[in-house]
C-alpha cells in the first residue's frame, strides 16, 4: 500500500481521495514517518448502506402549512 506525508495529503486532498475512489486501492497517511492515518474506499456493500441510507425516506404532502391531523399521529388521549 502506498504511503504519503500528511502535509503531502494535506495539500492533495481532494485528488487523493478521488485517486483512491478511482483506484479502489488505499493509502497510508505518515506523521513524521510513523503510519498515522488510512485512506480506504467504501466497499460495494457498505458504500449502498450508508451513503444514500435516508433515501426515499421523505413523505412530500402537498401542503406543508394545514396541520396533518389527529389520526396521523400515533399517540394516545
Amino acid at each position: 500500500m502506498e504511503t504519503m506525508g500528511i502535509s503531502q495529503f494535506k495539500a492533495r486532498a481532494l485528488k487523493v481521495l478521488d485517486r483512491v475512489a478511482k483506484t479502489r486501492e488505499g493509502i497510508v497517511i505518515t506523521r513524521r514517518g510513523e503510519p498515522f492515518a488510512q485512506v480506504l474506499p467504501i466497499s460495494g456493500s457498505d458504500a449502498r448502506g450508508k451513503m444514500g441510507s435516508l433515501a426515499d425516506t421523505l413523505v412530500f404532502e402537498k401542503d406543508i402549512l394545514s396541520p396533518l391531523g389527529k389520526e396521523t399521529w400515533e399517540c394516545s388521549g
